[in-house]
């Protein structure tokens, strides 16, 4: 099954999800589907699931940057900066998987994914330093 970051984007949205609960969804999502690939290394499908698992990240993390770069993100700008940083990582290391597949190389992605997304998932501070929440649709990853 090909998953494509922007039908699940628009599937979860169908289902009521936006905003910190979808980039959630999608990062977990992202997450399982490396793990299922470290879990099931070595069996028959392997290279099909990895590529499928490599690309679906790939999708998320440029949709981020995306949203990231773009100049009416809400987001504070070390926030922003941070993020892409860890983006940069991501596109490295899949590449690097993708050159030389390793299954212990997806545990720092999928340690990210599971991260952010658990970040996500809690109840934002409810500070000065916190940025408004944004229109859904836009990144709202925040502190």
């Amino acid at each position: 099954m090909q998953y494509n970051a922007t039908n699940i984007y628009a599937t979860m949205q169908k289902d009521g999800l936006n905003g910190r609960m979808l980039e959630a969804q999608v990062l977990t999502r992202a997450a399982n589907m490396l793990r299922e690939c470290q879990i099931h290394w070595g069996e028959n499908g392997q290279d099909e699931r990895l590529d499928t698992a490599i690309r679906f990240n790939q999708k998320v993390w440029t949709f981020f940057q995306a949203e990231l770069s773009d100049p009416e993100n809400p987001l504070p700008v070390e926030i922003k900066r941070n993020i892409l940083s860890l983006s940069i990582f991501i596109d490295s290391r899949l590449i690097e998987i993708l050159l030389k597949p390793a299954a212990e190389l997806l545990t720092a992605i999928i340690s990210i994914n599971q991260n952010i997304a658990a970040g996500l998932m809690s109840k934002p501070k409810s500070d000065d330093n916190v940025a408004a929440v944004p229109e859904p649709g836009k990144m709202t990853f925040s502190a």
